[in-house]
């Protein structure tokens, strides 16, 4: 029995492309000439976090946490990708929207926790 080639960096671009709605990020088209091996790696990264068959997430679903978790971290990039990729899956703008308060309230909620030694002191002080 013998193993499938491995695919090349053009095989990987064009499922890259296709996969975000026609649109190829930036540092991945530069990659291609700079570090080709990368796109090959991050291609794996990607198989291996979101697995385009057996996934325990619906497609649908592993966008949606991706684009949240790309909103709250503040990667343009990510967000750029994941929002091209849920265009092409047809995800619902109300999805979207939805996706982008609870990463909103993630980030409050984070402030908020941050701010427990502040309002510790003030408590002491009221």
């Amino acid at each position: 029995m013998t193993n499938p080639a491995a695919p090349t960096v053009d095989q990987v671009v064009a499922n890259i492309t296709r996969s975000l709605n026609g649109q190829l990020p930036p540092a991945i088209q530069h990659a291609v000439t700079v570090m080709p091996e990368m796109v090959l790696r991050h291609a794996q990264d990607s198989a291996f976090a979101m697995p385009s068959e057996g996934g325990a997430l619906s497609n649908e679903t592993r966008t949606l946490i991706y684009l949240g978790i790309a909103l709250a971290t503040g990667s343009r990039a990510c967000i750029e990708a994941m929002t091209n990729k849920a265009q092409g899956l047809g995800i619902e703008s109300a999805k979207l929207l939805e996706t982008f308060r609870i990463a909103r309230y993630a980030e409050a909620t984070r402030v908020l926790g941050n701010a427990e030694p502040l309002l510790a002191a003030l408590e002491t002080q009221a």
